[in-house]
């Protein structure tokens, strides 16, 4: 596997899923390991102090699977905030946790449920709350 590319992640935000994992029961995310691994090696940083450019929960991001070339238009949510307009990704999704902490150009190999990898490459953060000064979503 290629190295993976540096994480950032808001301080909120590790907060944030640390807690939704502890509240999922056992078994019950295949891709639990992969996120863990990702939150262990990120940096984490004050939401003050993220570059404008790296994806964030609630973020808006442009990207493309590599495999297939299909590219995506979506904003990273917490699983309590998917709906059904086709313009979110759970957190717990595979890609969704791909996406978390990347910045704009970077891509990544991720396991998906089931054996195998996808690989993901951002091409745009078109929103980031953070950048905005929201950092209580």
């Amino acid at each position: 596997m290629p190295a993976r590319p540096k994480v950032i992640i808001s301080s909120l935000d590790v907060e944030r899923i640390e807690k939704l994992l502890e509240s999922l029961p056992a078994g019950s995310f295949p891709g639990r390991n992969a996120l863990e691994e990702e939150l262990a090696r990120a940096e984490i940083v004050d939401p003050k102090d993220l570059p404008p450019t790296v994806v964030t929960m609630n973020s808006t991001v442009r990207f493309e699977v590599e495999s297939s070339s299909e590219e995506f238009r979506l904003t990273l949510v917490y699983p309590k905030d998917v709906d059904a307009s086709g313009t979110t990704i759970s957190i717990l999704a595979p890609v969704g946790s791909a996406l978390l902490g990347l910045s704009q150009g970077d891509s990544i190999e991720w396991p998906k449920p089931g054996g195998g990898t996808l690989r993901v490459r951002i091409k745009e953060v078109a929103y980031q709350p953070e950048r905005t000064g929201d950092y209580h979503r």
